[in-house]
């Protein structure tokens, strides 16, 4: 057994191409060797902004042997009465690469078949693997790729190189004019030449001496390292640390081939920015990671992590900050600019912003937001209904702003610095911010009451709006994120735990759409099995048992509340033995009552003793749960339902449902209907049965 090392060189590739790339190369080889029938061991990746590299350790010389066993005709069909093959055999044989010399009988289940057992002698490992390295080559895919100069395959970034070793064999393909060999190339700037790697032994060895870090995990904790000491040795800055972020460090991880940290300032004026601004002008246009002081707050200075060591620091340093302090300028004037207009008269010009063709203007939006804001805060927080109306008439105006223009993603953040510029209450510049939360799922939800009640005004419009002009959501076309707002409203309302009826806020959104929606029962209906739909999938990627969940939304779901106080009732008490026979009785129930929904009950009709103890018991649970269920226990009512188990039982052994008598089997209809309607008060537990 040899180790594989295959490494595909390039000009430097975007960041966030880099991991995916290969962990493409990891899946598609460890498909193929298994399509091949090839053992292997660990498979290892490597790679950096120029490199693709794939180190498969173990790999073994050839094939396994294959012993083929292949059924064909029965024996009457293949052979004639002198027991000579027919052509239906000979065409099999000859269509499986064999002749009737290999053809033997044996006895099956449907008596004697002629069957082709083949013996197919693995190929040695060395011949296979040119070809299957050139197609993971050829099949990798990038978010954008181009075919560079005349070359006929695209690829992210033009293919420089090619090395290709089996232990200390060159494997020999080419691809678009560059041939594989055992030689690479070191660090662009400190190490501007090639170098033969002999095996994947020493690959990483030979990289490190030429500068290059090829682990990515090592390569990030150097970067980590790297930005924290140029902060603690530049000494530009006291009390000084790095804001670390996770998702920048990974990015500046596959920007270098080896990371060398530089800290640089800024002036302070430009801390009278907000630190959203600050931030996302290092982080979003540069790279750079902002330095906080030890209780976290902003100051003038940023680190850079730069590709190449560099003899003079300062001219660096001088060179970051030049760049920085332009889009600070930038940032400031646009805030400036911004700060100089009122928040009412960039509330105006949202009629200059198309919301959706069919939908109106981000204005419209606006007006609606603020008349479903305030029935919601009447549900929610009736206190705080005109705080809500306020933080929703203004919550959009920061799309005209010149500071969103050039960074989108500070929408809401800059509402809410505008709002408090302006003196507005602190909690409608709050949640101007956190309207937009969560902005993904799992992410941060609002922290005010304030801010989800606009946060969900304006899911619930975006969601009413879509669905009332018929806008399809499919596996692959979601073009206004439905399904994502649709989690961060279940996410809202769970986290707030408020009893609020989404088909009536949904109804009420379309209506405040007028005549531009279908405002149609059917739509309520489509809008709520949306919804139904990712609370039902988002519980069970939770953990829930799909039948609890099943068993209570597919009776009712309208609020979010109860719907979880029913599952959490159902998942409490299902493991009880008596909760078992009582759901497999219950379906039982179903499979008798069909499609009756008549539950009056004439009690004189009840002749037998087990019919008469069953209502008995009936009268008595409807009571106790109507008691237990108004106040929202539903695991108490679950348990006193528990009481109808033996009454049930005890009615089916002794008492004819289909009774001669109309009177009577209708009768007997109603009650095991009506103890169903009972049952269904919480769920269908016949959905939960084992």
């Amino acid at each position: 057994m040899r180790d594989l090392l295959y490494e595909i060189g390039t000009e430097e590739l975007p960041a966030s191409f880099v991991q995916p790339a290969l962990k493409q190369m990891q899946e598609k080889f460890e498909k193929k060797a298994e399509e091949l029938k090839i053992q292997h061991g660990a498979i290892i990746v490597k790679g950096t902004p120029r490199r693709l590299a794939l180190i498969v350790e173990g790999i073994a010389d050839k094939q396994e042997d294959i012993r083929e066993e292949l059924l064909g005709p029965s024996v009457k069909a293949g052979k004639d009465s002198e027991g000579k093959f027919t052509k239906a055999a000979e065409g099999f044989a000859r269509s499986r690469g064999g002749s009737v010399d290999d053809l033997k009988e044996v006895d099956t289940a449907k008596g004697p078949y002629l069957m082709l057992v083949r013996e197919i002698v693995g190929r040695e490992t060395r011949e296979l693997l040119p070809e299957m390295l050139k197609d993971i080559l050829i099949e990798l895919s990038f978010a954008k790729s181009m075919r560079w100069g005349a070359n006929r395959h695209a690829f992210a970034r033009p293919i420089q190189w090619l090395i290709a070793v089996l232990g200390d064999d060159i494997l020999d393909f080419e691809h678009e004019g560059i041939t594989t060999s055992n030689v690479t190339r070191g660090h662009r700037f400190l190490a501007n030449s090639e170098f033969t790697v002999q095996n994947s032994g020493v690959y990483e060895e030979i990289l490190d001496s030429n500068h290059v870090v090829a682990d990515i995990a090592r390569r990030r904790e150097m970067v980590v390292e790297e930005i924290n000491k140029a902060v603690a040795e530049s000494g530009l800055l006291q009390d000084a640390k790095v804001a670390v972020d996770e998702d920048l460090v990974d990015l500046v991880n596959n920007l270098v081939e080896k990371p060398f940290g530089v800290c640089g300032n800024f002036d302070e004026k430009f801390l009278k920015l907000p630190e959203e601004v600050l931030i996302t002008s290092m982080r979003e246009h540069q790279k750079y990671f902002p330095v906080v002081n030890s209780e976290g707050k902003l100051l003038p200075g940023f680190v850079a992590v730069n590709n190449t060591k560099v003899k003079d620091q300062d001219v660096t340093r001088k060179g970051h900050q030049r760049v920085l302090r332009a889009r600070l300028e930038d940032a400031l004037f646009f805030f400036n600019g911004d700060c100089a207009g009122s928040m009412e008269e960039k509330r105006k010009r949202l009629d200059g912003i198309i919301f959706q063709a069919k939908l109106g203007t981000m204005l419209d939006k606006s007006e609606r937001l603020v008349k479903l804001s305030r029935i919601l805060a009447e549900k929610i927080s009736p206190e705080k209904a005109d705080l809500a109306s306020r933080a929703a008439h203004l919550c959009k105006a920061d799309l005209i702003s010149d500071m969103v223009g050039e960074f989108p993603s500070l929408q809401g953040v800059m509402g809410y610095a505008y709002a408090r510029n302006e003196n507005e209450a602190e909690e409608v510049a709050v949640a101007i911010k956190e309207h937009y939360m969560p902005k993904r799922s799992g992410a941060e939800l609002p922290a005010s009451e304030v801010g989800a009640i606009v946060a969900l005004a304006d899911r619930f419009d975006t969601l009413a709006g879509c669905f009332g002009i018929g806008q399809k959501v499919t596996g692959t076309a979601d073009p206004f994120g439905l399904r994502r707002l649709s989690l961060a409203v279940l996410a809202i309302l769970i986290d707030g735990r408020w009893d609020i009826s989404i088909k009536e806020i949904v109804t009420k959104a379309l209506a405040l759409y007028g005549d531009k929606v279908d405002g149609s029962s059917v739509t309520v209906e489509t809008v709520l099995s949306f919804i139904r739909g990712r609370f039902a999938n988002d519980c069970v990627a939770k953990g829930i048992d799909a039948g609890v969940v099943e068993a209570v939304t597919s009776v009712s779901f309208d609020n979010v509340t109860d719907a979880l106080t029913r599952i959490e009732a159902l998942r409490t008490i299902r493991d009880e033995e008596a909760f078992t026979v009582l759901a497999a009785s219950y379906k039982r129930i179903r499979n008798i009552i069909k499609q009756n929904e008549n539950i009056e009950l004439d009690e004189a009709l009840f002749t037998e003793s087990a019919e008469k103890v069953l209502y008995a018991s009936y009268q008595e649970v409807k009571a106790e749960m109507a008691d237990l269920l108004g106040k929202g226990d539903y695991v108490a009512g679950l348990q006193a339902m528990l009481k109808l188990k033996q009454p049930v039982d005890s009615f089916f052994d002794e008492v004819m449902v289909m009774a001669e008598d109309e009177a009577v089997r209708t009768n007997r209809l109603n009650l095991l209907t009506a103890i169903g309607e009972l049952i269904l008060q919480v769920g269908d537990i016949s959905k939960i049965q084992e």
